[in-house]
């Protein structure tokens, strides 16, 4: 370990904490008292610091339901429109369908209860498929081999994350279930 250089007037420090530590604390103590109290304060300090996760931006669909739910979504591309699907969410949990900053304002879901066959949709007419699917464009579903199901719209404000609540209980004046950011 290296030396202690105590300031004039204060306490030498207590040689076992790490370097960057004493640095720290190195100004503070003045009297031995004071040495019990500062620890578990530092360290209800530093605990929510370690713990906390950076925040994170990407569009998330919570099941609040006990059953399966298969969720497709759509969304604007630069090249043009794009539905993809399933996300197989299992009751009580959320995923993440796209990771990352949000690029579009809007974006567009429809769900399945796979158990009960209940759904989750609204007005928009996009294009789905029975199997795992990523589609480009919306229109000619059916001719294109695919089936049509509609979708409901979810405008993010331009928010850069964004999270949909999927509920047993039906929405209220005619929104969709529980949106959220």
């Amino acid at each position: 370990m290296g030396r202690d250089f105590a300031e004039k007037g204060r306490q030498n420090m207590v040689t076992w904490f790490p370097r960057g530590l004493r640095m720290v604390l190195a100004g503070r103590l003045r009297a031995r008292g004071v040495f019990p109290l500062t620890l578990p304060l530092l360290a209800a300090c530093a605990l929510p610091l370690l713990a906390a996760s950076p925040a994170r931006a990407d569009f998330r669909v919570c099941n609040a339901t006990q059953n399966l739910v298969g969720v497709g979504i759509g969304y604007r591309a630069k090249a043009g429109w794009i539905t993809e699907g399933w996300w197989h969410i299992e009751g009580s949990t959320c995923k993440t369908l796209i990771e990352g900053p949000l690029s579009s304002r809007f974006y567009y879901l429809y769900a399945e209860d796979a158990e009960r066959g209940g759904r989750w949709d609204g007005p928009i007419s996009m294009c789905v498929a029975e199997k795992e699917f990523k589609i480009a464009g919306v229109t000619d579903c059916v001719a294109r081999g695919f089936q049509r199901a509609g979708f409901q719209e979810y405008d993010t404000g331009e928010q850069s994350s964004w999270m949909v609540q999927l509920t047993d209980q039906p929405a209220t004046d005619g929104a969709p279930a529980a949106p959220g950011n």
